[in-house]
């Protein structure tokens, strides 16, 4: 596939290479003596000139730049079309006067005695064209560089971000994986039977983890799912002073993709810093698809910080959100975390809208 672009890229520059030769070679049969018929003379003269034009254009496009502008032997490369220049427009010279002697239409001898009287002036002139032409090379030569180099960067860019997604959601797993765990481990010791359907959902968390999410991007509705299987599993360990409540408004034909376990890491949080054991505490999830491909998540919970000696999770779940937001929603994306104290208790809300309309099924 790649080849394939590359040899179509090939063939476009030499059509356009081979239109723009064309229609420049063709210029003088239209533009000279009008109504008088085709000037011979004028015709080959132009010729003569276009076609020193077109020698010193591809010796630099096709050599000289590539050997030693690019790199970095910039005197070599100015002597060399120094001399260039200096030969052809001596060439040109003669072939103008060449053509100028066979009088092909019977009524140059006159300017060619005054050309024969003035040579340097023509010399110079042409010398200044073709040194515009050496500079039209490199122009276009660099332009092809850059966009050559642009594209390369590119690529590398979307490599890496690729690579980076990859490494971020290999952390997301074991650690989903490792709190999941202890909290069914909590489980078992004051309810066996509710651990065992804890495990039968956690299978199917690990399903969705293993083989539904290997994309950049799932449906919305398969990742609504995984996050109602994930809810129940955490509400089955909550004790009666806490008050979870959700509101998941998505339509089932929805189209709209997103990016894996972005909420899970939010509701995640929400359990780990909103539930007291001893304190009335609360949880509060709402999940919206709106118009345009957009998705409104706002969780609030109470806020219960953990301590510095608490070691039961490493921190890492939101500064991986931040990071795959950047990744995978850079402008398309608003998220606000907001800590409200009142009286003697905090709650914290996560608010995050993303505009997944360039990542959506068509």
């Amino acid at each position: 596939m790649e080849s394939k672009k590359k040899l179509n890229h090939y063939l476009d520059n030499v059509f356009i290479h081979l239109t723009v030769w064309i229609v420049i070679f063709g210029l003088p049969l239209f533009l000279t003596d009008r109504g008088h018929g085709i000037s011979w003379s004028h015709f080959w003269r132009s010729t003569s000139v276009m076609l020193s034009f077109m020698i010193i254009f591809y010796i630099n496009y096709l050599f000289l730049i590539d050997r030693f502008l690019f790199k970095q032997k910039t005197k070599e490369f100015i002597f060399i079309n120094l001399l260039l220049v200096f030969l052809m427009a001596n060439f040109m010279y003669f072939a103008h006067d060449h053509i100028m002697s066979l009088n092909l239409d019977g009524r140059f001898m006159r300017r060619r005695r005054r050309f024969q009287s003035a040579p340097y002036i023509f010399i110079a002139r042409n010398a200044f064209s073709l040194i515009l032409i050496v500079g039209l090379s490199v122009a276009i030569k660099m332009s092809a560089r850059w966009s050559k180099v642009e594209s390369e960067r590119k690529e590398l860019e979307k490599e890496k971000t690729e690579a980076e997604l990859k490494n971020l959601k290999s952390q997301i797993n074991p650690h989903f994986l490792l709190n999941t765990l202890n909290n069914i481990y909590a489980l078992v010791e004051f309810d066996p039977p509710k651990a065992q359907g804890a495990i039968e959902d956690l299978s199917k968390l690990l399903r969705h983890l293993l083989y539904d999410n290997n994309e950049p991007f799932v449906p919305l509705v398969s990742e609504v799912e995984f996050i109602k299987n994930y809810i129940e599993l955490m509400r089955i360990r909550l004790s009666t002073n806490v008050k979870l409540t959700t509101e998941i408004d998505i339509s089932p034909s929805s189209s709209v993709l997103i990016a894996p376990l972005i909420y899970i890491s939010l509701i995640e949080n929400a359990f780990k810093h909103g539930v007291s054991g001893n304190k009335k505490s609360f949880i509060d999830i709402q999940l919206i698809e709106k118009p345009n491909g957009v998705v409104e998540f706002i969780c609030r919970n109470s806020a219960f910080p953990k301590t510095k000696s608490d070691k039961s999770g490493s921190g890492i779940g939101l500064s991986q959100v931040k990071r795959r937001l950047e990744l995978l929603y850079p402008k398309q994306y608003t998220w606000r975390q907001i800590l409200n104290e009142e009286n003697d208790s905090s709650i914290y809300t996560s608010h995050l809208i993303i505009n997944t309309k360039e990542t959506s099924c068509n």
